[in-house]
């Protein structure tokens, strides 16, 4: 495959241009490099792919639909894996006009490049946030989703509901993954794995929603890639898939694991949840088994550990 990873040097995204280069895919990485978080961490995710012989990045942005157009082109892309985008529920709150630019006109810039140049399939990233809080659980790609509790996940419906389009319209395989709290090496900053290490490693407060009664379908970030992997080679028409663990976990015991792994007492500080947070995230990942062969194998213990192990290298830190 000639395949065209956008987000490429994000979390998931270099991840998941890794692995597709390793396979022998020639791999074209787009980033724009912003500085939602520190630029520098996203440069070091890619790496391995600047010195390999299977990839190109280019700094680019989404919202750029004739570079778009032309990368497609002049790289002969034949697969399509859009993972840029802005991501964060509670950033999103104050900044809905910036989300559905990215998120959704940048969506279609790339639904747009894919139809004019016959790209065999298009995998989306999408969020379980577009389940919001009055979904049955647990969520269901059939679920209508259609009371979001934020910007980041309406934009990431819209998009969404534009994909249907281009099928229904020109034939287009779109897939979209929603994923579930994904987590592991190289996690984003901003997210809560990353978040509690560096809290309790550092001896700050972590602020805990509702005394840490609030669920979440945490899944390891090597699963994710592997459903991703799996969806670019089935084009399946339109589909939306769950990519998820399937096994919600409240946050104090998430806390629990984390001491354990360090060795050091979690300092909480316990806040009502805001308005943008369900008091729950829970797959239904029976699609995505039946669909793509999806099996998360990586439990949260193992997969917390895996991610302890890398932080202690990244940041030099010693034993507890």
């Amino acid at each position: 495959m000639n395949l065209l990873v956008t987000g490429g040097a994000g979390f998931i995204g270099s991840h998941a241009a890794i692995r597709l280069a390793e396979a022998g895919n020639r791999v074209i990485v787009v980033d724009n490099f912003n500085d939602f978080y520190d630029p520098a961490v996203k440069r070091a995710n890619i790496l391995p792919l600047v010195y390999s012989p299977q990839s190109t990045v280019i700094e680019a942005d989404i919202r750029d639909a004739a570079e778009m157009d032309r990368i497609v082109r002049d790289y002969s892309i034949t697969h399509i894996l859009h993972l840029a985008g802005l991501a964060n529920v509670r950033a999103s709150i104050e900044q809905a006009p910036l989300y559905v630019e990215v998120n959704v006109t940048g969506t279609v810039n790339l639904l747009e490049a894919a139809r004019r140049h016959g790209i065999q399939q298009i995998v989306c990233a999408s969020t379980s946030s577009v389940y919001g809080e009055d979904s049955p659980i647990p969520f269901v790609e059939t679920a209508p989703a259609d009371h979001p509790m934020a910007s980041y996940p309406a934009s990431k419906r819209a998009a969404e509901i534009l994909g249907h389009t281009y099928y229904h319209l020109f034939g287009l395989n779109v897939l979209f993954a929603r994923f579930f709290s994904v987590y592991g090496p190289n996690g984003r900053p901003d997210m809560m794995p990353f978040m509690v290490m560096d809290s309790i490693v550092k001896g700050k407060p972590i602020r805990l929603f509702n005394g840490g009664q609030m669920r979440r379908d945490w899944t390891y970030v090597d699963d994710i890639v592997d459903g991703l992997c799996a969806a670019l080679e089935r084009p399946l028409g339109y589909e939306i898939i769950n990519l998820g663990c399937g096994a919600p976990v409240l946050m104090t015991e998430f806390i629990t694991i984390m001491e354990e792994l360090t060795g050091r007492k979690a300092l909480i500080h316990d806040v009502p949840a805001p308005l943008s947070e369900p008091p729950v995230t829970y797959c239904d990942n029976s699609k995505a088994r039946r669909l793509l062969d999806f099996n998360p194998r990586v439990s949260l213990p193992d997969g917390l550990a895996r991610t302890w192990a890398w932080y202690r290298r990244a940041f030099s830190v010693p034993s507890a």
